[in-house]
């Protein structure tokens, strides 16, 4: 689809906070409001603008011990259709929160979510690795997030103190 550039500015807008309505965009951009809602209404109903969503520092909130995975997959390509059947099956897994094409030494990388680190361990053995087009899997868990979409998820503190050498 092609957008124009008060669309490109829109998507942006939104990209950064998804919290800010036609009104907040209008203001910001100098465009009529209901033609800012035209154009988000035109950009969702063509799937350019796909989700709003929120991003939340699990880590911070008590007793939650969610683990997140990432996996690389290798996989056999099917004929006529590449990557694409796998990865869809791959996708419609609940415990899958992002499915992606890579390139280098392995096929797909896959996020998975789950409750124990035992949990994604048992997907991987009796959910993913099973799948015949599956050659092989390598799991990563993640540790510490750091940065998410271009977020920090920690500011860091700047020492305000005066050192005065002698």
């Amino acid at each position: 689809m092609k957008i124009n550039n008060n669309e490109r500015e829109i998507l942006e807008i939104l990209e950064k906070d998804a919290r800010f309505t036609a009104a907040d965009i209008s203001k910001m951009t100098g465009l009529n409001e209901e033609n800012v809602q035209a154009m988000i209404d035109k950009l969702e109903e063509a799937r350019v603008l796909v989700h709003y969503t929120s991003l939340v520092d699990w880590s911070k909130v008590e007793d939650d011990q969610r683990v997140t995975a990432m996996i690389d997959v290798k996989v056999t390509p099917k004929r006529g259709v590449g990557f694409h059947e796998t990865a869809d099956r791959i996708s419609r897994f609940s415990e899958v929160s992002s499915v992606y094409l890579m390139s280098g030494a392995y096929d797909l990388s896959v996020t998975v979510e789950g409750k124990s680190m035992n949990e994604v361990a048992r997907f991987v053995s009796e959910k993913l690795s099973v799948l015949e087009e599956v050659i092989s899997t390598t799991t990563h868990f993640q540790l510490k997030k750091y940065k998410h979409d271009g977020r920090m998820f920690e500011e860091k503190q700047t020492d305000s103190r005066i050192v005065v050498s002698p």
